[in-house]
């Protein structure tokens, strides 16, 4: 089963512009078998460097230019797989990048730990980075079809679209507890200080329990039995290997707003089951309002991701609770979004809210046309 990724021909272009393609994500989303699609695309002549090999690691750790040029020989792109785990691996595509002219580098990375402590500063303005999530519904529209992904978003609300989840189904649980024990988050492990592991564990079910809800780290520090500043810097670790994400308060015009509160959701619905351990069917659970939240920001987060998009994120409430799930503000223009289970569920946008943001576009995302939201259909 070969899922042809969105990224496939926007890092195909990419590549043409001379700076190092770095494509970034979590771990078993396919950032391996897209490098490898694109290798064998390749109308150049190309060097595949697996940094899991420990000789290669140590090939290009602390290598000079010329030891470079014998590595590359005649090859026109060189692709370099879990980048993450060479030392100092920004300095050594600096090296390629300015001192060996007419070679492409494409770059994976498992999680941006590493990529981003080390990558980012040696390569300003020379990098284009991508980031590779889970398979997204647009995706697996594009390999079956629309009917298709309509009967199976059951599936997808309580397994999530994690490749191996995707194409074996009947594994799925055993694939969703590997990946949620520890193996999304090893990269944390392997390349920080976490005297308290477990912290991460019972951190990360407290934040599955309260998907869609704002989140206070006095209360998070309380479940998981550690304090306010380890669980700011773990949360910032679980969004550095992609695991996580955040979407903050917007406040712009009422004092009643609240200003400093987030939400956090998972960028895979199976994950979030996983690391409680519920895979019951929806018409059985308590939870179907957070399910079905998470699973729509995530698929909206991985369109904008895919499409370069780049709206700022955020959700709305005030002092009396008066919330709106989600909303986008891009140049001024808001889109004011709520999401219902329930069709015929009568939507309400506080007045507070419309009153102080005139010309606020608002939509109710429900099963009946959840797709446009998650695909784009709705951007005309």
């Amino acid at each position: 089963m070969h899922v042809k990724r969105i990224l496939f021909s926007e890092i195909q272009q990419a590549l043409e512009g001379g700076k190092v393609v770095l494509v970034v994500g979590p771990r078993q989303v396919g950032k391996t078998t897209l490098l490898k699609m694109i290798a064998e695309h390749a109308r150049q002549k190309w060097l595949w460097l697996d940094c899991d090999e420990p000789d290669v690691r140590e090939l290009l750790t602390n290598v000079s230019s010329t030891a470079l040029r014998s590595i590359i020989g005649d090859a026109e792109l060189v692709i370099i797989d879990e980048a993450q785990r060479v030392k100092n691996i920004g300095l050594t595509l600096k090296l390629i990048t300015d001192k060996i002219s007419n070679v492409k580098l494409l770059v994976s990375g498992s999680s941006s730990l590493e990529l981003a402590n080390e990558i980012k500063e040696p390569l300003t303005g020379r990098k284009i980075e991508f980031m590779l999530l889970p398979f997204s519904v647009e995706e697996m529209i594009r390999h079956s079809s629309l009917l298709e992904e309509k009967r199976l978003l059951e599936q997808r609300m309580i397994f999530g679209m994690y490749p191996e989840v995707v194409k074996q189904p009947f594994k799925a649980r055993a694939i969703l507890r590997e990946l949620s024990e520890s193996y999304l988050y090893k990269d944390i492990f392997t390349f920080q200080d976490i005297r308290k592991p477990e912290v991460v564990h019972k951190l990360l079910q407290a934040l599955s329990l309260q998907v869609g809800s704002e989140v206070s780290f006095h209360e998070l520090a309380r479940l998981s039995g550690s304090d306010q500043a380890t669980v700011q810097r773990y949360l910032d670790l679980l969004e550095k290997a992609f695991v996580i994400f955040r979407l903050p308060a917007f406040s712009r015009n009422l004092r009643t707003e609240l200003r400093k509160s987030r939400k956090f959701y998972f960028y895979d619905n199976g994950i979030r089951n996983a690391l409680i351990n519920q895979y019951q069917p929806l018409a059985t659970r308590t939870d179907l309002g957070a399910l079905w939240e998470n699973f729509l920001v995530s698929e909206r987060t991985k369109y904008l991701a895919y499409h370069k998009l780049h709206p700022n994120q955020y959700f709305w409430r005030t002092v009396k609770q008066q919330e709106i799930d989600y909303l986008e503000d891009e140049d001024g223009k808001i889109l004011a979004v709520e999401f219902k289970w329930n069709p015929n569920a009568k939507p309400r946008f506080p007045k507070p809210f419309t009153e102080a943001y005139k010309g606020v576009e608002t939509k109710v995302i429900s099963p009946d046309n959840y797709l446009d939201f998650i695909t784009g259909r709705d951007e005309g």
